[in-house]
């Protein structure tokens, strides 16, 4: 069975591509070093990003979080939008995506978009996501108010603005390097504005794997699908 249904390209070089989309290696150059045309790369590389969508959607979808978990919220978009004028601030109250992200210390990352980064939004997502066994941490935002309310009793929170932990593990170094690898990575597309919640999941999947556990990875979901 082929590893992309109905391509009329080998699996050997299904696996060269592979190879290269696993090293981060873009669509354009990927296509010079093969020999392949470029618009049959991009399609592969969109199959697979949708193939790695759909797995951590899944996974998501499955599991109910009970370790030591890092709140953190990120916003991603262009820093002015045409038309608008006015003060262009960062982060909160900005016109950029608000994101959500859970880090599962000693395991893996997920994230959610959001509407805003609310109390309201936040807690529909933690909820839904999180065990009230579980052990969290976050940083003062508001939107973080009233866990201990709803069942999180051991929610713990770090004041960003004196120091980023407080030397005994109260601190979200986990997911804040998450956002800093996955700004960087997003950065070298200019800024994703076609398929982020497919990019966005790939980052999350990407993060701290080798180039050897991605494309195992890779070829069993292909093989699924």
């Amino acid at each position: 069975m082929s590893l992309v249904k109905y391509s009329k390209i080998s699996d050997y070089k299904i696996k060269k591509v592979l190879r290269h989309f696993c090293a981060d290696v873009d669509a354009t150059k990927t296509a010079y070093l093969l020999g392949i045309n470029r618009n049959t790369i991009n399609r592969l590389y969109k199959i697979f990003r949708e193939a790695i969508y759909r797995s951590r959607i899944e996974t998501l979808q499955a599991i109910l979080l009970t370790k030591e978990l890092e709140f953190d919220e990120a916003y991603f978009g262009s820093k002015r939008i045409r038309g608008k004028v006015g003060i262009h601030k960062r982060g909160r109250g900005t016109w950029k995506r608000p994101v959500f992200g859970v880090f599962e210390r000693n395991g893996e990352v997920y994230t959610e978009l959001i509407p805003d980064s609310s109390r309201k939004s936040l807690q529909q997502v933690i909820l839904k996501r999180v065990s009230p066994d579980a052990v969290v941490y976050s940083d003062g935002w508001r939107g973080y108010d009233g866990l201990v309310d709803v069942g999180y009793s051991k929610h713990f929170r770090v004041n960003k603005s004196k120091h980023f932990s407080d030397g005994k593990g109260v601190h979200i170094n986990g997911i804040e390097s998450f956002w800093s690898f996955t700004k960087r990575r997003l950065s070298k597309f200019n800024g994703v504005k076609a398929h982020f919640d497919l990019h966005l999941k790939e980052c999350e999947w990407r993060w701290k794997k080798s180039e050897e556990q991605m494309f195992k990875e890779l070829v069993l979901l292909l093989k699924r699908e």
